[in-house]
């Protein structure tokens, strides 16, 4: 098995859209950790605040197979490609890592590039593969996070429930 981080997003109708994500990734990979669901401004446009978290799941899917899975996921809640590269989404799943891969593989940048630049990306993920090293930089995630600028980009944690469960409590 494979872990693999995914960065889940959405600012439209996002309460709504995360939740339909998470139901949809805990019926193909049924276990899914999570780290807290966080609010932050758009980065490249203007427009809604989006939610984002990070989920790990556990694959023996290939990297293929996963990425057009997690497509056809988006596509299925409403996706819209034809649009602007940076503007809003009600669902994007980005591959984040995929075991221990570094590098181009499967036209995927591994581990993506915005894991170490946006804030949004960075907390949740040292929250939930703290431990885990980024293989460009040689440090752990939680390194990443505490030598990160905080300035930088306003985040918030935020009260989110899914299935019953508290996944997060404002802070």
């Amino acid at each position: 098995m494979t872990i693999v981080a995914l960065s889940l997003g959405s600012n439209s109708n996002a309460e709504h859209y995360l939740t339909m994500g998470l139901n949809a990734l805990q019926t193909q990979f049924v276990d899914l950790r999570m780290s807290s669901v966080f609010e932050s401004e758009p980065v490249g446009f203007a427009g809604d605040n989006f939610l984002n978290m990070v989920v790990v799941i556990d694959t023996s899917e290939t990297l293929e197979d996963l990425a057009r899975y997690l497509k056809r996921l988006e596509d299925l809640h409403g996706r819209i490609r034809q649009g602007q590269r940076f503007s809003g989404r009600t669902l994007d799943i980005d591959i984040l890592t995929y075991g221990y891969l570094s590098g181009v593989h499967a036209d995927i940048v591994l581990p993506r590039e915005e894991v170490a630049e946006n804030a949004y990306v960075l907390w949740p993920l040292a929250q939930v593969l703290g431990e885990q090293v980024h293989q460009p930089s040689g440090r752990t995630y939680a390194q990443l996070w505490n030598a990160y600028d905080k300035s930088r980009q306003r985040l918030q944690p935020v009260e989110f429930i899914w299935q019953g469960r508290q996944v997060s409590a404002h802070f």
